[in-house]
């Protein structure tokens, strides 16, 4: 599992008081990218002229309020891993309260004919490493 922390500013919010539903995105999708970086890969998994990494499918359900000021943990697992995608399931909390699950389905594809390709090694180990 990989963990970030973040700290919830009054811009993430509503007129309610409480995050719009769709910074939940933002959120995960940050920890996504830290850790991929986590995984100090030798290429660029970000900009690159080979492939690229689409989201293909997201959801999310809301448990509880997350309000302005609260400290959130996002937690990243891997729930699949296939020769040429990878499914992310991620868990929002504060303090141990569970506050949101989210998931998104993420597809490598070659980029001149957007047909699926084979996930390179490197990575492949770095999202086992967080596999549920």
């Amino acid at each position: 599992m990989f963990t970030i922390k973040r700290k919830i500013n009054f811009f993430d919010c509503d007129p309610a008081g409480i995050i719009f539903y769709s910074r939940i995105f933002e959120f995960c999708h940050s920890a996504y990218e830290q850790m991929i970086s986590s995984f100090n890969l030798k290429e660029n998994y970000w900009m690159n002229d080979d492939y690229v990494v689409p989201i293909i499918h997201s959801e999310s359900e809301y448990v509880k309020p997350i309000k302005y000021g609260d400290e959130i943990a996002i937690n990243v697992q891997v729930s699949q891993l296939r020769d040429s995608s990878f499914e992310l399931m991620y868990t929002i909390k504060r303090d141990k309260t569970l506050c949101c699950h989210a998931k998104t389905v993420h597809v490598f594809v070659d980029k001149q004919n957007w047909k699926k390709k084979e996930m390179f090694k490197d990575l492949v180990v770095g999202l086992k490493g967080h596999t549920i």
